[in-house]
């Protein structure tokens, strides 16, 4: 284990040339430095996010969905029957006609029947439009918590106005507070929706959603312990700039606010154009690229910060190429908000209750033009933003 850890922590990899561990192990008194171990704190925060969770869609986030007529209510549920529930849990809940025809002469029952036994079955397993707007209320909430704090908290802060700040004595660093708070609680966040997942509305994008939390567990983890937090605040203030209003979005969606749909949408795109397609890249990676190139030199972990942080941008142009394809087509029918991404939140491709027009997307991929966690055209594209890491 000592030889693990000596090779993973390895400074000619992790620190610029002529700096070490034991360099930024003993601050001056009242000086600290990131350390590895800080972020075991976000795991029992992680914790306590997803219970504050619970208790926000339980007794707000509910309480608010009936305010807006938005019911709890179950959709007709299907029969009893022993034999086709076994098939449906055990071997498909999409049967094909030979295995319908089969089914048919077993229970003495016609085709048509069996059908409509598995599309009812199904749809006892779709979220109720309650749920989901509990889930994207969460979300909304803790979005446009965490960007407000980030953007009061980088307000004060040089590098806010000028990004060479961010470059200008590293490694040696100080970690505020403040920053402190900020990334532990980013980082608790997305720990919290990992474990969420599995209890949250299951969705097609089920694994590629997974793979990115981890990576935005990573990436995160990664700029805090070699003490690239002044420019990781700053991609994640970016990032955060829309991710709140595409919730919203849906909220509007779910409450059948079509107008304010549409707006919010609009705004969600703009939003999303101007912080991932502008700003990152202008404001961003020229700092994390050329700024720091000429401040402190590239060494083994800046090329891999920069390779990771490219790739996200990439991820942005696939991801907005998505949004502008579904508001165009959104334009051309009139109407925006549409439950178009896997409504059907079981990994089995169903049938909605709602008419699905035009093409699905996914995070934060493109798989399916899905979205994050929307069934609004915007939340097709949505990858975009969870992954704000």
């Amino acid at each position: 284990m000592a030889a693990l850890s000596a090779w993973f922590w390895n400074e000619r990899f992790w620190l610029p040339h002529n700096v070490t561990w034991a360099d930024l192990a003993d601050p001056a008194p009242g000086v600290e430095y990131p350390k590895a171990g800080h972020l075991f704190t976000a795991l029992p925060l992680a914790l306590g996010i997803f219970a504050v969770r619970i208790l926000f869609e339980r007794f707000i986030a509910s309480t608010c969905a009936r305010s807006l007529h938005i019911q709890p209510g179950v959709g007709r549920r299907a029969q009893p029957n022993a034999v086709l529930e076994k098939v449906f849990t055990s071997i498909t809940k999409n049967p094909d006609s030979r295995h319908l025809d089969g089914l048919s002469k077993q229970l003495d029952w016609e085709v048509r029947k069996v059908q409509r036994w598995f599309r009812h079955r199904r749809n006892q397993d779709k979220p109720s439009t309650h749920t989901k707007f509990c889930e994207s209320m969460w979300r909304f909430t803790f979005y446009l918590f965490i960007f407000t704090y980030g953007f009061r908290f980088l307000w004060q802060y040089p590098w806010m106005w000028d990004t060479r700040h961010c470059w200008y004595g590293y490694p040696y660093q100080v970690m505020t507070p403040g920053l402190y708070r900020y990334y532990v609680t980013e980082l608790a966040f997305y720990w919290s929706l990992m474990f969420s997942q599995f209890t949250d509305i299951k969705r097609k994008d089920f694994k590629i959603m997974f793979i990115h939390h981890l990576a935005t567990v990573g990436l995160i983890s990664f700029s805090y312990v070699n003490n690239m937090t002044r420019v990781g605040s700053l991609v994640m203030c970016v990032h955060d700039a829309s991710d709140f209003l595409l919730e919203a979005a849906k909220l509007a969606n779910y409450a059948k606010y079509q107008r304010l749909c549409d707006s919010l949408f609009i705004m969600f795109s703009v939003a999303f154009f101007i912080t991932r397609l502008i700003i990152y890249p202008v404001w961003v990676l020229n700092s994390t690229m050329f700024e720091s190139w000429a401040i402190v030199g590239p060494y083994p972990s800046w090329w891999l910060f920069n390779f990771l942080l490219l790739v996200l941008q990439v991820l942005h142009i696939i991801w907005f190429y998505l949004i502008a394809r579904i508001a165009v087509k959104a334009m051309l029918r009139g109407k925006v908000c549409n439950d178009v991404r896997s409504d059907i939140e079981s990994s089995s491709g169903e049938e909605s209750n709602t008419p699905v027009e035009g093409p699905k997307a996914s995070f934060h991929t493109p798989k399916e033009e899905n979205g994050t966690n929307g069934y609004c055209a915007a939340a097709k594209a949505r990858g975009l933003n969870h992954s704000s890491g």
